[in-house]
């Protein structure tokens, strides 16, 4: 009989002292960034949100932050008109193409790009293509240099009004959404 509870001691103990090791520092940093970013979702005024689909068979993603109206003027205001926009808030938004498209008939080749935008009061709106994907501080480091394609689009304007920016991988291809703008880039 104390030989079973000598026994049963010992296989406790060493449970316990397993379990009160201290974690490897790699164990630990993974915590950390995993608790990290989501403290960063969790505060951030404007969400970091990914779109994902095929458009014309080919698998396209989107990564933007996502602001929202908030009882503000977006349209000539927040976001002025013939200046270039980040298209999202705070890193750029980019784009990753596994395979080329064709972009309001013209070619893009496969790779990730940060797309931003000129708005304009009337007629068509420049959606920007740029080989500088990883942007910190969106527009800030646009540099038009590294622009890859340059394409016109329509905007189209609803009577319904969307409080957060979307990006949607839907026919025609991409379409962008936020207040009353409707922005439809055909990919082919």
């Amino acid at each position: 009989m104390k030989k079973h509870y000598l026994g049963l001691i010992l296989i406790g103990s060493f449970y316990f002292s397993i379990a009160c090791q201290p974690k490897s520092e790699e164990t630990t940093a993974a915590e950390g960034q995993e608790q990290s970013e989501e403290k960063e979702t969790e505060q951030r005024p404007s969400p970091l949100l990914v779109a994902e689909g095929q458009a014309a068979g080919k698998n396209i993603k989107v990564q933007y932050g996502s602001p929202a109206v908030k009882s503000r003027t977006i349209w000539g205001d927040l976001v002025p008109y013939n200046v270039v926009w980040r298209t999202g808030a705070n890193e750029a938004t980019y784009i990753d193409l596994a395979e080329a498209i064709t972009v309001e008939g013209k070619a893009l080749a496969a790779g990730k790009y940060s797309i931003f935008t000129i708005p304009k009061e009337s007629g068509t709106w420049t959606v920007i293509f740029n080989s500088d994907w990883n942007l910190e501080h969106g527009h800030f480091q646009y540099n038009e240099k590294n622009d890859v394609l340059r394409v016109e689009v329509q905007p189209k304007w609803e009577p319904t009004s969307q409080e957060s920016l979307s990006f949607a991988v839907a026919s025609p291809g991409l379409i962008i959404r936020w207040e009353k703008l409707k922005l439809p880039i055909a990919i082919q």
